[in-house]
């Protein structure tokens, strides 16, 4: 298994960024069942303060001290800055999700001294893995590439 995702994964108190006030984006689909599975999660929404009955954070500094990683679901073009106000938060981990990662995205993490998770859906390695994901999982494993 990948070590970084690995690790990202044992962390239960996590940031989303790219909740959509629509229910329509993949965040959603994240903090939702993230929480599910166990995680506190904190949506960051920079004009929302409410998405589907939870409060919504205007900023990661917002969060300071009470996140241990930041779940990023935007359009790459939006990432880095997503990345840069993860770094001034003091927040150390990032996980790129699947059409957020760009190398831009991934080299400012890496000058920033973030551990930084790219390309790979955080619901095929946040436990306990379920349905679909856990079919997806079992072929990546197979050919190596979990």
């Amino acid at each position: 298994m990948n070590k970084q995702a690995e690790e990202f994964v044992r962390f239960k108190s996590l940031a989303i960024v790219g909740v959509s006030r629509s229910g329509r984006k993949f965040g959603n689909i994240a903090q939702k069942e993230l929480k599910t599975r166990g995680y506190q999660t904190f949506i960051v929404h920079p004009t929302a303060t409410e998405i589907d009955g939870e409060p919504c954070f205007a900023s990661l500094s917002s969060l300071r001290g009470k996140v241990d990683g930041v779940v990023i679901s935007v359009p790459p073009d939006k990432a880095v800055g997503v990345i840069r106000e993860s770094s001034e938060a003091g927040i150390r981990r990032v996980w790129l999700q699947r059409g957020a990662e760009s190398s831009e995205a991934i080299k400012a993490a890496n000058d920033l001294g973030i551990d930084v998770v790219a390309g790979k859906c955080v619901l095929m390695y946040a436990p306990p893995v379920r349905s679909l994901h856990s079919f997806h999982r079992f072929f990546m494993k197979l050919f190596g590439r979990l």
